[in-house]
């Protein structure tokens, strides 16, 4: 018998945006999560499965993506090679063992990296990679339904490597009919390309208008 998952509200989430706490990582689960603008973020040991729906919430709008000069210039010369979906696990598993600024764990933790795994085995989420010949350098990995698509995190061992994975996926999305990310917050790295913060209830207008249907292999 198909279960039937079921969210509270996300007008009634905390001022943080905490919606609730528990529950698992399984692919109903997952999908009822996005489709609902909510995402898992684990908060600490007590609390190891938390689900968010943060107002105002972090997008970046393609058409206003903007490029630095310097960044161009990296560009012009840069050697990598960016590839899409080929070494999903490295990546996750990369972002979940990179260091981040404040932060003295990660939260992604052994059943995030599963329950994204799972939804990559389902065609459901994506990697963007950046090889320096045989060496992964920087990737990047989010979830894909239809036309939606989230960038959920990244991680580098070379200057401008993560930049390189992220414009290359935006132009890559762009390519495909695709029109903004979903990026839950606004990074540095998010902001130096144009990323902004919007309303949570401009953002769920959004997802009113995603071609769920979309198969991963159409936009990737």
């Amino acid at each position: 018998m198909k279960r039937k998952v079921v969210f509270p509200p996300v007008e009634e989430a905390t001022e943080d945006g905490l919606v609730a706490i528990g529950g698992d990582l399984e692919l109903d689960t997952l999908i009822a999560a996005y489709t609902r603008g909510i995402f898992p973020w684990p908060i600490s040991l007590d609390f190891p499965l938390a689900w968010f729906s943060p107002d105002p919430r972090g997008i970046l709008d393609f058409h206003e993506l903007h490029v630095s000069k310097s960044f161009e210039k990296f560009l012009k010369k840069n050697t990598y090679t960016v590839k899409f979906n080929t070494s999903f696990k490295e990546v996750i598993k990369g972002c979940a063992i990179a260091p981040r600024k404040g932060q003295s764990s990660t939260w992604i933790t052994p059943e995030i990296i599963q329950g994204y795994v799972n939804l990559f085995e389902h065609e459901k989420a994506y990697c963007v990679e950046v090889w320096d010949e045989k060496k992964l350098v920087a990737g990047l990995y989010g979830v894909v339904m239809g036309d939606f698509c989230s960038g959920e995190s990244m991680f580098t061992k070379s200057p401008n490597a993560s930049k390189l994975a992220l414009y290359s996926l935006v132009k890559h999305l762009e390519g495909k009919g695709v029109k903004w990310l979903d990026t839950q917050m606004v990074t540095p790295v998010v902001e130096q390309f144009g990323g902004k913060y919007i309303p949570r209830g401009s953002f769920l207008h959004r997802l009113e208008s995603v071609n769920w249907e979309t198969l991963r292999t159409e936009i990737f």
